[in-house]
């Protein structure tokens, strides 16, 4: 009963059969498939990243110096009470009643603030792709009820982090003033490109206070010259390279119109990010055609049939086709992320193919017709694809609903490589078996009787009576002609054409195979013994491996941000770096404006009677001494400097533009910038990568101290910093508070109602996040206080809560994996032989990461997950086989002995597939290479042990659990006892 149960199960699964019958309806449904999925693969757009909102509001509060304002509690602070600041008076007058209100707010993920004399600025960062307007008017109506100190007053400040300049023109021009040039920009440059679609505004930067859509005061040189910039802000929702392209189109009438009517004027491209997104996006591209391509190559060196390699190669444009389909759905690009699942599922794609092909050859060579052969092979081989396919949908689905801001980057990868490995099963499992049926070619008479006489002789062999197979043998175990010419053969006519046959090794590989797997049998717990052992040394190599979040990118750019200390002449000024409104009063021009801007130097410059324009001036002085150091430097093709952006008079940043053709990656032209860079009295540096994440200028390790003790804070702070930058591999170390001193405290920062120190840094060279974190809080543990704590900020905080998101999720997933495994196969046996055979990948993946000191981060961790997958599909293919052997009658051993030799080729047809599809990836050639490059690797290293373990440990782990294990003994039907002999 439980086997007749079992076919009417594998008899509905068998979408096959009803693809075959209805083999016309079946092309036309997948031609439709093809052309919706071209028409849905020219509507994606080319991206860099998933476009994902990170929504910041901003309160400016401010409130006048009032003496009355003392703290009535200076032993917490550490001051003594006749010297405490203002700093402290404001934060308990201002900041904390703003933070006590605004901490419930619904959607809140941290609220941070900085407080100085008289003012206060607090940073609200809401969960990813929270309403901005929403946020934002709930920030408002909360304020409103909030009471503050007399005369108070605050701004709310919306900020969308996804609102990034797509590109940036200098303006510059012999003999005209920079007042002249911002008119230009103002009334010829701004009105037009305002008018392009997709753009939601244009910043002018760089006269002073004379450009009137300026943020702020700014003072702006492109390439050593004074200059006007054009930051043209894209919509959240605009695609970059779309943006570019029409305000580049907008760029060649306005140019040509300058050209007739103010020739002297000359607008430059200064920064762009298109160049970039084209060159990763084609890169990854390319590296998905040579996995495609590899692929196509190794099939055909396995079955030798240009027509079974083309039936297989139809299923990967197919899938992709497919996939196109739901990532236009869901209204994904063709970015860094989807790109990647793409090219890794190449693997997956043709595995279902290949399965399915191979299997209808192996049949067509026992003597079956090709539309027989595609009946009974995919009966007997639709089971394991389904599910096997299934659980990969259930290790990477998952992937898609990972928490944290990091994990929404990779909702599109969990869903794209879901919707193209279900793409590819519907693939094998409809069209495939239909082409097979129709263009594989039958095997001659004469070739099919060979072919049976090996068979029999092989069956025979272990009898020395037996002499060689007679015709009536052969024919009593091959076809009649009547099967010959069956066009549609029943379950019956299929079960009667091929008995259970005997498969011998011809070739070396399935010669030693076959030993080993016989030795293995003999031997199981010494394999079992191996395998744990090697499961140990994966394990111990780990902490040998850097440990990493998200591999740094070599864009080809960087920043050079600099801070001038505040001189006494303007000590006036608040010492924060506080946001200024978009609409806050204008100061005078500058005496700048007037100057032809080829002519203008800091030096040149006349003191104003604004303190704060005095400060400009000061800047952009240390911007031209900065500047010269780094167009020194070989590869570097640009700069465009920006002094005063976001109402900070005393900041300066350099947009370094490296050239195309350099030899030298970002990151060594940086380390060489860093030696170059002149030391200057008063003045900080720090050398700054575009962020894989543009959260608001941090930087890539951040470590908060957390304590109420403000001189204690600051003092272990300081020491925590002093060290961190003795160490190796650390640069820019810097702290939150660097003004504060013992007796003088200017600033209080604070995070989620706490006071807080933050310390970060910049990496250099390969120095990984994970250990560099690691490093710092041991030093900091060593350092602290009693009352002060540790807490992590910036990466190091996202690296943390997306391992921690990701280890969950891998845990939702193998229990999704093993919950799909027991619908089939109906016990626990199959599944847990998987999930004890799920580590085998750990040691390949974590040496090959080892070997080419490639981080172990996510995006390692998603070819893990990928490995997973395929070991799982292994593990499958040799237990149900060797299920269906056994409820033919064959005992177990010699059903998986069977199984190892029948199963052998397909298994090393997709691993040599996939293995070899990723060489493209893994040798880390193309822009973006540093994101593709570590998951590559660890599937190939895993991929080669894995194999190779699974081919043995699979079938010792699934002998030994039936002996052993209660749940395990419920043998497959009309499975005879096994042999005690064999243990």
């Amino acid at each position: 009963m439980a086997f007749k149960n079992r076919s009417r199960f594998r008899q509905r699964l068998n979408l096959s059969r009803l693809a075959i019958q209805h083999a016309r309806i079946t092309i036309c449904c997948w031609l439709i498939v093809a052309v919706a999925g071209f028409f849905a693969y020219s509507s994606l757009k080319y991206a860099l990243f998933p476009d994902i909102t990170f929504p910041v509001v901003v309160v400016s509060a401010a409130a006048p110096a009032d003496p009355a304002l003392k703290t009535d509690a200076p032993a917490e602070t550490g001051v003594p009470e006749t010297d405490v600041p203002d700093a402290l008076a404001t934060e308990t007058a201002l900041t904390m009643p703003l933070e006590e209100s605004l901490e419930t707010l619904a959607g809140l993920r941290r609220l941070e603030s900085s407080t100085t004399a008289g003012r206060s600025l607090l940073n609200l960062r809401f969960g990813v792709n929270t309403s901005l307007e929403v946020t934002t008017a709930a920030v408002e109506q909360t304020i409103a009820q909030v009471p503050l100190p007399n005369n108070a007053t605050y701004e709310v400040i919306p900020l969308n982090l996804n609102e990034a300049t797509a590109v940036s023109y200098a303006l510059v021009g012999e003999g005209l003033s920079l007042t002249e040039l911002a008119g230009i920009a103002e009334d010829e440059i701004v009105p037009p490109l305002q008018a392009v679609a997709g753009v939601l505004k244009v910043n002018v930067l760089g006269a002073g206070t004379a450009a009137t859509s300026a943020a702020s005061p700014t003072l702006v040189r492109y390439n050593e010259q004074a200059a006007i910039a054009l930051q043209v802000v894209k919509r959240p929702e605009a695609n970059t390279l779309d943006v570019v392209d029409a305000v580049a189109d907008a760029m060649t009438a306005i140019e040509q119109q300058l050209a007739a009517e103010r020739p002297s004027a000359q607008l430059q491209l200064a920064a762009t990010q298109s160049d970039y997104i084209r060159a990763a996006t084609q890169a990854t591209i390319d590296a998905l055609l040579g996995a495609v391509v590899i692929a196509v190559l190794v099939i055909f060196a396995f079955l030798k049939s240009w027509q079974a390699t083309l039936i297989t190669a139809l299923a990967i444009p197919l899938s992709l086709l497919g996939t196109c389909i739901v990532m236009a759905s869901y209204g994904f690009n063709l970015e860094t992320i989807t790109l990647l699942g793409l090219a890794i599922v190449i693997g997956i794609i043709v595995d279902d193919a290949i399965v399915e092909i191979e299997n209808i050859a192996r049949h067509i060579e026992l003597g079956l017709t090709p539309r027989q052969a595609a009946f009974k092979a995919t009966e007997e081989i639709g089971l394991t694809v389904s599910a096997s396919t299934l659980t990969i949908v259930a290790v990477f689905l998952p992937v898609a609903f990972m928490g944290g801001t990091v994990g929404q980057f990779f909702k599109p990868f969990g869903l794209t490589v879901s919707a193209a490995v279900l793409t590819s099963l519907l693939a094998a499992r409809s069209l495939t078996p239909v082409l097979a049926a129709y263009w594989l070619s039958a095997k001659p008479r004469q070739a099919a009787l060979e072919h049976t006489a090996l068979e029999v002789t092989a069956q025979k062999s272990a009898d020395p009576t037996e002499t060689n197979p007679t015709e009536t043998d052969l024919t009593e175990t091959n076809l009649t002609e009547t099967d010959l010419t069956e066009t549609n053969p029943t379950e019956t006519d299929l079960k009667k054409t091929i008995p259970a046959t005997t498969t011998s090794p011809v070739s070396r590989v399935e010669k030693g195979y076959s030993r080993l797997l016989h030795w293995a049998l003999k031997h199981r717990w010494q394999v079992v013994g191996m395998a744990i052992a090697s499961l140990m040394a994966g394990l111990a190599i780990i902490p040998f491996i850097p440990q990493g979040f998200i591999p740094q990118l070599d864009r080809g750019e960087f920043y050079l941000n600099y801070t001038t200390d505040i001189p006494q002449l303007v000590s006036g000024l608040p010492r924060s770096s506080n946001q200024q409104s978009r609409n806050q009063v204008r100061l005078p021009p500058l005496p700048i404006d007037q100057i032809p801007a080829n002519q203008i130097s800091a030096s040149q410059l006349t003191a104003p009677a604004d303190p704060r324009t005095l400060l400009l001036q000061r800047t952009l002085e240390t911007g031209e001494t900065l500047e010269a150091s780094v167009l020194q430097q070989p590869g570097v093709a640009s700069v465009l400097t920006t002094v005063g952006e976001k109402g900070r008079p005393n900041e300066g940043q350099i947009h370094v533009t490296l050239a195309d053709d350099r030899a030298l990656t970002t990151a060594q032209v940086q380390a060489q910038l860093r030696q170059a860079l002149p030391t200057l009295e008063g003045v900080i540096t720090s050398i700054e990568d575009v962020q894989f994440i543009d959260t608001g200028g941090e930087k890539p390790l951040q470590i908060s101290l957390i304590g109420e003790d403000l001189t204690a804070l600051n003092e272990a702070a300081i020491r925590v910093k002093e060290e961190t930058a003795a160490l190796p591999g650390f640069a820019d170390v810097r702290i939150s508070t660097e003004n504060n001193s013992a007796n003088s405290i200017t600033e209080i920062t604070r995070k989620n109602g706490e006071r807080v120190a933050t310390i970060s840094a910049n990496l250099l060279g390969t120095k990984a996040l994970g250990t560099a974190t690691e490093e710092v809080i041991h030093l900091a543990q060593t350092v602290i206080p009693e009352g002060v704590r540790i807490d992590l900020d910036g990466d190091s905080a996202r690296a943390s809560e997306v391992l921690g998101s990701f280890g969950r999720t891998l845990l939702f997933a193998i229990i999704c994996m093993l919950a799909v495994l027991f619908i089939p196969f109906g016990r626990f046996l199959e599944p847990a032989v998987v999930g004890l055979s799920l580590p085998l990948s750990i040691v390949g993946a974590m040496l090959a990461l080892l070997v080419t000191r490639s981080d172990f981060g996510i995006v390692s961790l998603l070819g893990l997950l990928f490995l997973l997958g395929l070991l799982d599909k292994n593990a499958l293919l040799l237990m149900d086989y060797a299920n269906q052997l056994r409820r033919q009658g064959m005992p177990r051993t010699e059903a998986i002995l069977q199984t190892g030799l029948v199963r052998l080729r397909p298994i090393l047809m997709t691993t040599a597939s996939t293995v070899l599809g990723m060489m493209p990836l893994a040798l880390g050639f193309g822009a973006g290479a540093e994101l593709r490059q570590p998951m590559a690797v660890a599937i190939i290293g895993g991929l080669m042990t894995s194999t190779l373990l699974s081919l043995v440990v699979v079938p010792v782990l699934y002998s030994l659990l039936e002996d052993g294990w209660p749940l395990g003994r419920k043998q497959p039907s009309h499975s005879p006892k096994e042999q005690p002999q064999i243990s």
